[in-house]
């Protein structure tokens, strides 16, 4: 079992987490700032001897020097290969090495691009020992992570992370434009048509279909990591804000949330997301943060989370109980905009509560599905000295006592839709500018299709790999580091077909 030794402040406005926030701040006379962040030790069993190491760690990833103690298994590995036997059935991972010696020797072939999957040719998987895997999501308004882990006796180490970027606001863009033109045939000089947005009745659960989306592309990549991967559970984060919590500006009764060590969480998490995690006054990141409220409480001010933002020690200091106004007067543009971001709604926090539970149902039809708080996962975060992001949040979803192994690369998946058919492109006006062909695939490929290009020469000359834009003359166009190039098809080899989605790659923190 791990130990942890945290010497951490009585005070009740910190919270035990790399982000301190304080509920008391400078607008009221009398009131005192906690700007001390204590040193974090960690002991990680391991099967060898521990090192020791000085790490620094804050609200961004850097400010705060802790020494800590690192065991041999607490380190940073490359994303495994997903492994399937000769008849597709899903294998345990493999590590990267291991996989390009089974290329190697012939013993397994590529199976599919992106995510890299290999299929073995020589074995079945009665012939394997296959101990499982498990998921963890932490769905968001519009990033979800999801992390694929071992679980070792409370022990965590991470075998692969993707980052699932979702269009649900492109996707309500669409239909805002959709029923424009619908309305503007009603008054213009065209046969009628008579309304029909009330004659459709909405089933029992029916979401916006920007909502819809959500879910829907997020059980998609669990079927997928599913049909690559044993995937045994999946451990799911509810919620980190409550619409209605935040709004009422006053503790509810009954709520168990607010009644533990954790009172106060979605408030001080929301406000971290809201305003980028840096000072509200003087933009300055990586800096212990209080919660300042805008319009002072001794003048009059509410504990709304509208009235709300983060301010850094200094700024909180300065502007003590000082009217918002009084205290950036010659900042005019720094006070509107302020005023505006305080002001902004709860969208993104409404469309993550209201996807939840019909999240959690459909995973829990297709596998066992843990629910945990979004409370636990920041504390399993932050006892583990891990960076915030949603591949790190996914793989702290749910009980454990240490993650011993994290990825270094996580694969970034965005939703780029399978096209539109629509067959006309506009200008600003709305007038038609082009119109698109009926067909989608020229030449062999679609727009979408992952390629490799080789180049022989000319001005992009070179070999480049990513997602192709086809031209119904044979000049597809294939990005490059110097820009979009256009060459012929001859040039091209298909890699993979088009899914849907675009994907990238990006570092992530290290443990």
């Amino acid at each position: 079992m791990a130990t942890f030794r945290v010497r951490q402040k009585t005070d009740r406005a910190v919270l035990p987490q790399q982000l301190a926030l304080e509920f008391e701040s400078a607008d009221n006379p009398g009131s005192r700032d906690e700007t001390g962040l204590e040193d974090h030790h960690r002991v990680v069993p391991g099967a060898g001897h521990v090192r020791e190491e000085t790490r620094t760690v804050s609200p961004g990833g850097a400010g705060v020097t802790l020494n800590c103690r690192v065991g041999e298994e607490g380190r940073e590995s490359h994303p495994y290969v997903l492994v399937l036997d000769k008849h597709h059935h899903p294998l345990q991972p493999c590590t990267p090495a291991r996989a390009r010696k089974l290329l190697k020797k012939g013993r397994a072939v590529v199976h599919r691009h992106t995510p890299f999957v290999i299929r073995l040719t020589d074995r079945t998987i009665a012939e394997s020992e296959v101990d499982g895997v498990e998921v963890g999501v932490d769905p968001g308004s519009k990033h979800t992570g999801l992390a694929v882990f071992t679980m070792q006796a409370a022990e965590r180490r991470a075998r692969f992370a993707v980052q699932l970027d979702h269009r649900g606001a492109i996707v309500r863009k669409k239909l805002g434009q959709r029923a424009a033109y619908r309305r503007r045939r009603r008054s213009k000089n065209l046969r009628y048509r008579a309304p029909r947005f009330l004659n459709r009745r909405r089933p029992d659960g029916w979401l916006a279909p920007s909502l819809r989306h959500r879910v829907d592309t997020t059980v998609s990549w669990i079927d997928r990591l599913s049909r690559w991967a044993p995937v045994r559970a999946v451990h799911v984060e509810r919620v980190a804000f409550d619409t209605h919590a935040l709004s009422a500006g006053r503790p509810l009764e009954g709520a168990e949330y607010q009644q533990g060590t954790l009172a106060g969480y979605e408030v001080r998490e929301y406000l971290l997301a809201k305003w980028g995690r840096c000072c509200a006054y003087c933009g300055a990141s990586g800096v212990p943060l209080n919660i300042d409220h805008i319009h002072p409480r001794s003048r009059g001010g509410s504990d709304r989370v509208s009235n709300l933002c983060l301010a850094c020690v200094p700024c909180n200091r300065t502007k003590s109980n000082q009217p918002v106004e009084d205290f950036l007067a010659k900042k005019p543009k720094l006070l509107a905009r302020i005023k505006a971001q305080a002001k902004s709604s709860l969208q993104d926090a409404a469309a993550v509560q209201s996807v939840r539970w019909v999240l959690w149902r459909a995973l829990d039809a297709r596998l066992p599905t843990h629910v945990a708080s979004g409370g636990r996962t920041n504390v399993n975060r932050t006892r583990n000295h891990l960076p915030k992001s949603h591949t790190l949040d996914a793989l702290n979803v749910g009980k454990l006592d240490v993650v011993t192994e994290v990825v270094s690369t996580v694969l970034v998946a965005g939703c780029a839709g399978r096209g539109t058919h629509c067959r006309t492109r506009t200008d600003n006006h709305g007038f038609p500018r082009l119109r698109m062909p009926r067909q989608k695939r020229h030449f062999g490929y679609q727009t979408g299709d992952l390629v490799r290009a080789v180049v022989p020469g000319g001005k992009y000359a070179g070999c480049y790999t990513g997602r192709v834009v086809v031209r119904s003359t044979g000049r597809h166009q294939i990005p490059t580091p110097a820009g979009p190039a256009n060459t012929s098809y001859k040039n091209l080899t298909l890699l993979q077909r088009a899914d849907g989605y675009a994907y990238t790659s990006r570092a992530e923190g290290r443990l």
